[in-house]
């Protein structure tokens, strides 16, 4: 079927319910680590209570990438009632997390929001092969990788915002113990997520099935039992996985375990190397926190800035190669980060009392590069080898590649990896920084066709 070339504004519409999916993603990145402890969590229990987003992946995105490419409705179509679904539950509970009483009860919400951002997410990656043709690959995923930034960067800015125009004060907390700031916050990403959904349900129509892809469907119905059927699917992609595919497990599987690794203890390792101090109760952690949520917002800041110039770019010297130096520029940024400090300042942004950038923020601009490469151009390197009608499964299965390194990072850290590097968080940070120049390395051996161009 030949597809219409979309336009920008079509392009940006269409993708936009990725920005409320990703504000929320961004809020469990900046947040999730010190609200455990807030709840009373030891550093080293950290990796296990992370548990839920990359389980909650490794099972949702398979199945409802299956379930989708099977699914077709006239009035609903194919992958539009899934970002519904997936934005009214990760909206109850962003609402419902800053009131957790208890670490588990946090960590119960994190498995509800994880499970519905997945229900969200897995549609939206087979959006672009749905509706755009091969040629316009490229800036489909790299809007995806805008809004990605755009979405993370509003997320872990929103509580230092509150605070520096003087609406919230740093001190402000709730009976358990979580500011209030971040009770706005999540408040706030509970409404992107359904707005932001909204307007790309309602702006952006898909296509109908081909006369043999409805075939397949009525005949996969015929088949009963849905569950079987779909496990059947799953099976049967997995054994017949192309080879760029297979290619892609080590260039996803390091540089998402340095991420993890990231993202899990950048709040104690800024805590550790600026203040001296691990002691949650100390105003020093509390700075840390949202200095965490400003470091994350600048490297999604640059993320969404050079998204569109990463187009060109790639187009000239291919998705590989543009990954195996934006990977190495953030593993070297990470490496630096414990030699900066936040007495050295390079500027101030002109927001409430003044929002004050210092050299600590150096690394963040790294790693905004690798985060807007890691956000499209694996899969660029992989749309163009899926086969015709199986976008749903095989983008699926591809997230099971981000997943299960975030699942071994979680327990190879929690029972070994903290203890052997000497249970210092900076350390921690060191090792994602190693990680993201393998997987670089590993990109440059990847088999790909000729260059899409866009």
């Amino acid at each position: 079927m030949d597809k219409k070339r979309l336009n920008f504004w079509q392009i940006l519409t269409m993708n936009f319910g990725f920005f409320g999916v990703q504000f929320s993603f961004g809020l469990q990145q900046s947040n999730m680590s010190a609200i455990y402890k807030y709840l009373g969590a030891e550093e080293a229990e950290l990796p296990l209570l992370w548990l839920a987003g990359p389980v909650t992946g490794l099972v949702v995105q398979p199945i409802i990438g299956a379930i989708s490419d099977g699914t077709w409705s006239p009035k609903f179509g194919r992958r539009k009632p899934f970002f519904l679904m997936g934005a009214v539950i990760a909206s109850l509970a962003l609402i419902a997390m800053p009131y957790s009483s208890s670490i588990w009860m946090a960590a119960g919400l994190l498995w509800i929001l994880d499970a519905a951002n997945n229900i969200a997410l897995e549609p939206y990656r087979a959006f672009i092969s749905d509706k755009l043709p091969k040629k316009q690959y490229s800036i489909g995923f790299l809007v995806q990788s805008f809004f990605t930034g755009l979405g993370t960067t509003l997320a872990n800015f929103t509580p230092a915002i509150l605070v520096s125009f003087g609406i919230l004060a740093m001190s402000d907390k709730m009976d358990n113990g979580i500011p209030v700031a971040t009770y706005w916050a999540f408040g706030i990403g509970a409404a992107a997520s359904i707005i932001t959904i909204l307007i790309s349900v309602l702006t952006t129509s898909e296509y109908p099935p081909t006369a043999e892809e409805l075939k397949i469907i009525e005949a996969s119905k015929k088949e009963g039992n849905i569950v079987l059927r779909t496990f059947k699917d799953i099976w049967l992609a997995l054994k017949d996985m192309p080879l760029s595919m297979r290619q892609l497990i080590p260039v996803m599987f390091f540089p998402w375990y340095a991420m993890f690794c990231y993202w899990q203890y950048l709040t104690s390792a800024l805590s550790l190397s600026l203040y001296g101090t691990l002691d949650q109760t100390t105003t020093f952690f509390n700075q840390a926190q949202l200095l965490t949520g400003n470091l994350n917002g600048t490297y999604n800041i640059i993320c969404f800035s050079i998204a569109f110039a990463l187009i060109p770019i790639a187009r000239k010297f291919g998705a590989k190669h543009l990954h195996f130096v934006s990977l190495t520029i953030g593993g070297v940024s990470l490496l630096c980060m414990p030699f900066l400090n936040d007495t050295d300042l390079i500027f101030t942004l002109p927001l409430g009392n003044g929002i004050p950038v210092s050299e600590i923020y150096l690394f963040s601009f790294g790693l905004g590069i690798t985060w807007a490469s890691m956000m499209a151009m694996p899969y660029e390197m992989l749309a163009a080898s899926i086969p015709q009608g199986k976008t749903g499964i095989y983008m699926g299965i591809f997230n099971m590649f981000i997943v299960i390194p975030m699942i071994i990072q979680i327990f190879s850290v929690q029972y070994f990896v903290y203890d052997l590097l000497g249970q210092n968080p900076i350390n921690i940070i060191r090792l994602a920084g190693v990680f993201l120049i393998i997987g670089g390395i590993f990109s440059m051996f990847v088999s790909q066709p000729n260059t899409i161009e866009s």
